[in-house]
């Protein structure tokens, strides 16, 4: 799985083997330039949500449930879901199990494929202390042990989990029956998502985990001052990209 945000990125990647794609709200943070996930709202999933699902209409989309979109009366959260799902997702992914047991349920009977997401969640970045490993004492892996299973049992059809030890990534993949997707996980877990342009190389501040396929930063820079030498010398347009008289 990896994530997506726009029209452009998701036609290339629906010509690709890839399985399935993650409209993420780290769209705040790689599209919009935020500092965390908080400030991203339901039009923002919305908008790129509609995109990416137009770019890739044959892949499987998950949709992010932004900050706060599902904890409020379960009236607001249906509405919510239901954004989503009219944008195109074909799927949402609910961050944490605590205080969304009824919420999951209530949308898998709904007819609505909930995935969940445990270990580092980043919409609770604040109440987590930071960008940090989870699961590294033996009282955490067990307390994220029982939200999967939670999470399972409620219903959720997969799950992230994201910047845990490679054992608890093992462990919560050999004990559920629904798919582990990690990130930062280990290899043992069922599936692997990364933010595309962290992948791509399109930033230069990566997290631990990641590991990157191309170098698109360079590629892209070279290009434009490739565009700005040429057209400051006159060598672009010639005459072949030119219009005669």
């Amino acid at each position: 799985m990896l994530t997506c945000y726009d029209y452009w990125t998701a036609s290339i990647v629906a010509e690709s083997s890839v399985d399935c794609l993650l409209v993420g709200d780290s769209l705040g943070m790689v599209m919009h330039g935020h500092d965390s996930t908080v400030t991203v709202t339901m039009e923002m999933m919305e908008l790129h949500t509609q995109a990416v699902a137009r770019g890739a209409p044959a892949k499987f989309i998950v949709g992010d449930m932004p900050f706060l979109s599902n904890r409020g009366s379960l009236d607001r959260s249906l509405e919510n879901v239901h954004r989503l799902m009219r944008a195109g997702a074909h799927a949402v992914k609910i961050e944490g199990v605590r205080g969304n047991e009824s919420l999951i349920s209530h949308l898998v009977d709904s007819g609505v494929p909930v995935m969940g997401h445990l270990g580092l969640m980043p919409q609770s970045v604040n109440t987590l202390g930071g960008y940090k490993v989870q699961g590294k004492s033996q009282e955490q892996a067990d307390l994220i042990t029982a939200q999967a299973l939670q999470a399972q049992s409620s219903g959720c059809f997969a799950l992230v989990l994201e910047c845990v030890p490679t054992s608890l990534g093992q462990s919560l993949s050999e004990a559920l029956d629904i798919p582990v997707i990690g990130i930062g996980a280990g290899v043992h877990t069922d599936g692997q998502v990364l933010v595309m342009q962290d992948m791509l190389g399109a930033f230069s501040r990566n997290a631990n985990f990641v590991r990157t396929y191309a170098t698109l930063n360079e590629t892209l820079q070279q290009a434009f001052d490739s565009f700005d030498q040429d057209v400051k010398s006159e060598h672009y347009p010639n005459a072949d990209e030119s219009y005669p008289s």
